[in-house]
């Protein structure tokens, strides 16, 4: 048996990610070690919360028929199942953008006392918000920032584009503050289409960066925490037939994601402490991972995903094949050391 008995997976969302993040949530429940937990599926979608299927120890999963399912009592965070109540002691969040992402959810389990897979609130609010988690990284020496200029709805979007004209160079990428998978991402090769660009983040959230594009290869790595030290897993080159790595390139086959990735000893190791650093600075918990272009003028960090993707073709399970490890082993070392 493990530190906890009753683990409660939960996916779904209330963003435009959440059919990927039941893609994921289906995956890490099916690879829990069901021989030391009892693991329940819980659907969770603008704020009604049901419990999709069960499985007790070392027996069969259970999916319960739409309908039919059971709602979640959200005062203590537990499930009456034939007439039976169930609480939740353990919580792996596999919810990507709100409220499993943003530290909503996060908060919700901290006031409870429930242990959890992820960052804190906290953390998890900082690290969601593009803009907010590139002003911790700014000013550090291991890593660049590409410039950008924040944007607000209800700015004048023509004053927004001379400033972005003035300040940045083209192309540049519009992107939502507070969104994941690309949805809302533009990639704009001249000024007289940032507007149209803008007016369709903001159909995802209520502020963005628009960030300067920066030439090189894409990277990306993650790390987590043993409990006694932060260590990353192999590094994977991004190489997409698209213009950038858009929703299509990612979830529809356009892309190679290379693990290891082809590269040598010192470029790696480079990626991977920058990583490890990134996770120590911004406070991480779980399994973090960064995204990076390399420019010629060194390693730009593009974004942290705290709640990262978790299917059988995700990166990050890649990266723990590549690290040969097993999946299951490494998902009760995740629960173990939250």
């Amino acid at each position: 048996m493990g530190k906890y008995n009753k683990i409660a997976v939960v996916y779904g969302s209330d963003s435009s990610e959440w059919e990927v993040s039941c893609r994921s949530g289906e995956f890490v429940a099916s690879r829990i070690d069901g021989t030391k937990y009892e693991i329940y599926e819980i659907f969770a979608r603008f704020g009604k919360w049901q419990l999709v299927a069960m499985k007790k120890l070392n027996s069969m999963r259970v999916p319960f028929p739409e309908g039919a399912r059971p709602e979640i009592d959200k005062n203590d965070f537990s499930v009456r199942i034939y007439g039976e109540k169930v609480k939740f002691d353990y919580c792996y969040i596999v919810q990507h953008g709100t409220p499993g992402e943003n530290g909503l959810f996060q908060g919700y389990l901290e006031m409870l006392g429930i242990p959890f897979s992820s960052c804190s609130a906290f953390v998890s609010a900082v690290a969601f918000d593009k803009f907010a988690c590139k002003s911790y990284l700014r000013d550090e020496d291991f890593v660049k920032c590409a410039p950008d200029v924040f944007v607000r709805n209800g700015m004048d979007i023509d004053a927004v584009t001379k400033k972005v004209a003035g300040k940045l160079k083209f192309p540049v990428f519009v992107k939502p503050t507070d969104g994941g998978s690309s949805f809302g991402i533009t990639k704009v090769k001249k000024p007289e289409d940032l507007p149209e660009a803008i007016r369709f983040a903001f159909s995802e959230g209520p502020a963005l960066i628009v960030e300067q594009g920066i030439e090189g290869r894409e990277f990306t790595c993650a790390a987590y925490s043993t409990g006694k030290e932060v260590k990353s897993l192999p590094v994977i080159q991004i190489v997409t037939d698209n213009e950038y790595f858009d929703y299509d390139a990612k979830y529809n086959g356009h892309s190679q994601e290379i693990c290891p990735a082809p590269i040598d000893d010192n470029l790696r190791e480079h990626i991977q402490r920058t990583t490890e650093k990134i996770y120590s600075q911004l406070g991480c918990s779980g399994i973090v991972r960064m995204d990076y272009i390399l420019a010629e003028d060194g390693l730009y960090f593009l974004e942290v995903n705290t709640i990262p993707g978790m299917t059988s073709a995700s990166l990050v399970p890649k990266m723990i094949r590549t690290a040969g490890q097993d999946i299951t082993d490494f998902l009760t070392h995740i629960i173990e050391n939250s």
